[in-house]
């Protein structure tokens, strides 16, 4: 049909598209009035005829309802049956016919949202917003832990295009975070884009048409000409993989999955992962568990976290001078960029940057063992740099104890280590991450062909730019790959990403074509220079992290400076890309 690939004009002004299955666009026309000529005597004669003529056929009617009742309700019936026959097929062309969206954006959170902002900005307003949950936030409404914060500064984990006055500390909390998600939706009018309670189970480009079509988890499909994976890498977590976890007759707490309603109050629990969540959930346990054992496998970087309450006036200024918030935001991000040569490549920063982890140990731990203990034997930002002032201290309460033996299995009371001692515990938290897609997606996305991303991404995923990936035409990612910054702020690189997309949707929906696909040549040089300059970080230096896979390759992290990325995405260079008209 030719509504599925409309004109871009339209496409740029119309509101909330229908995308409902089963939902028909019903459009009841007026009838037309029949033009005429005659003396108003001549029409009133006609009008008599004709309700004479309406009288006797409702005593016809009468008369046989009075012979024939029988008769009648089977005539109705099959009436009935007949308006059934005809309705059923165009309910279906009704669900064929539906205008498709100009953009379908998968997720709610912080990208998702993102995107649609820039989208409205820019004049796209018929997008539609498919949330799995029942409320926007995505990693921010899903952990809820004690102690969950920020390790970036608020002024510089916020949208430039939505600055926050109102940021009550330095370095802020999850609800504060997600009163601001839930800000920018008020602010810019979102919620009516948002369908919430759709969990997509399938993206599919359908090439003849030039749409991609989302399946939800109950069967209804939802088509777009373009579409934006925003689903976030820290969405999807579960219980790590190890023997005995289902034996394990305690209870079983995710750090993205909080149970709020279980009592820690005196009670025996351990802490299984010590990363950026475990270290904010130790300081928050120790203060009401009975006895708290943290399971560390690999101790990491740690340095201090500069925190303050944000004083009124500084709050009253912001508000009054926006460009005073905006100084200190560029102040915050040429700070962090400076520190991409300490935590990026190995430099004489690199060893002024361990010196001052090992100097927050050494002021924080008086214990020489634990010290040892707590020491790390890799290059500082070959794994996450940590940043904390509390968790140290936690670890060395009374009832803390740091244990560093393996983890054998999971028994029935406890945690049993490879030393062979079983620790009775009545809790397990675990504070393991997320399953972050490095070779793989979320969900099935097929492209041209019948081709699959996760089965392309096997090895490690590839993409050009980390948004556009070669045979998967009009198709956005975010925080796709090799775009993680080691640095500075994920939303820096975000909105350059952002940017981008809106350059390339405004390509298709504009010069209305019917694909837009990066070239594979061009893709597959873009990922060779990538690799090897990853070749030379800190990240591929030997340890162990979740930026690899398990063959070691770096799918996650962008070698290099904000600056970098950020004029990397600038420019939308056409001759990358094959255009295919509608």
């Amino acid at each position: 049909m030719n509504d599925e690939t409309s004109n871009s004009n339209d496409s740029r002004t119309a509101g909330q598209p229908e995308v409902k299955a089963g939902e028909t666009d019903v459009t009841s026309g007026t009838a037309k009035k029949a033009a005429t000529k005659a003396p108003r005597k001549k029409a009133a004669a006609k009008k008599a005829t004709a309700k004479k003529a309406t009288a006797k056929k409702a005593t016809a009617k009468k008369a046989a309802a009075r012979k024939a009742p029988a008769k009648k309700a089977s005539t109705q019936t099959a009436a009935k049956k007949a308006t059934a026959k005809k309705a059923a097929p165009k309910k279906a062309a009704a669900k064929r016919q539906a205008k498709p969206a100009s953009v379908v954006i998968v997720g709610a959170g912080f990208a998702g949202l993102g995107m649609a902002i820039r989208l409205k900005q820019a004049g796209v307003n018929d997008f539609v917003i498919l949330e799995r949950g029942d409320r926007v936030g995505g990693t921010w409404r899903d952990n809820t832990y004690p102690g969950a914060a920020c390790d970036i500064p608020s002024n510089l984990y916020s949208y430039s295009f939505a600055p926050n006055p109102e940021w009550s500390r330095s370095f802020s909390g999850s609800n504060e975070i997600l009163d601001y998600i839930h800000y920018l939706v008020d602010e810019f009018d979102l919620e009516k884009h948002i369908r919430f309670n759709c969990n997509v189970t399938d993206l599919s480009f359908q090439e003849k048409a030039g749409l991609w079509e989302a399946t939800l988890e109950k069967g209804e499909v939802v088509r777009g000409r373009t579409a934006v994976m925003a689903q976030g890498p820290l969405s999807n977590a579960s219980f790590p993989n190890i023997e005995g976890l289902e034996e394990f007759e305690g209870k079983k707490i995710h750090s993205a999955r909080w149970d709020h309603d279980y009592d820690f109050t005196g009670k025996r629990v351990a802490v299984i992962g010590t990363g950026a969540s475990g270290i904010q959930i130790v300081p928050e346990l120790v203060k009401t568990v009975g006895k708290l054992k943290v399971f560390q496998r690999t101790p990491g970087w740690v340095v201090p976290r500069p925190d303050f309450k944000t004083p009124d006036w500084h709050k009253k200024l912001f508000k009054k001078i926006p460009a005073s918030q905006k100084a200190v935001r560029q102040a915050l991000f040429w700070t962090h960029e400076t520190m991409a040569m300490a935590v990026i490549w190995n430099s004489p920063l690199t060893r002024v940057a361990e010196r001052l982890s090992l100097a927050h140990l050494h002021n924080q731990v008086e214990d020489d063992w634990m010290r040892r203990q707590l020491t790390p034997d890799f290059r500082i930002g070959c794994k996450r740099v940590l940043v904390s002032n509390d968790y140290y201290p936690a670890l060395q309460k009374e009832n803390a104890e740091l244990i560093t033996w393996p983890i054998a299995r999971l028994a029935p009371n406890g945690i049993r280590t490879s030393d062979g001692v079983e620790h009775q515990l009545d809790c397990i938290v675990f504070a393991t991450g997320f399953d972050v897609s490095k070779s793989g997606t979320p969900f099935p996305v097929k492209g041209l062909d019948g081709r699959r991303l996760d089965e392309e991404w096997h090895g490690g995923a590839q993409a050009y730019k980390s948004i556009n990936v070669a045979g998967y035409p009009n198709l956005f990612l975010t925080f796709g790959p090799n775009s993680g910054p080691g640095h500075n702020s994920a939303l820096v690189y975000m909105e350059s990403q952002l940017d981008y997309a809106v350059k390339g949707i405004l390509r298709i929906l504009d010069g209305n074509l019917k694909m837009l696909n990066v070239k594979e040549d061009v893709q597959q040089r873009h990922n060779q220079r990538l690799q090897k300059r990853l070749a030379k970080t800190n990240w591929n230096s030997g340890c162990k992290s979740w930026y690899l896979t398990e063959d070691g390759f770096n799918a996650t992290m962008f070698p290099g400076f904000a600056t970098q990325y950020q004029r990397q995405m600038a420019q939308f260079e056409e001759q990358d890309y094959q255009l295919v008209p509608a």
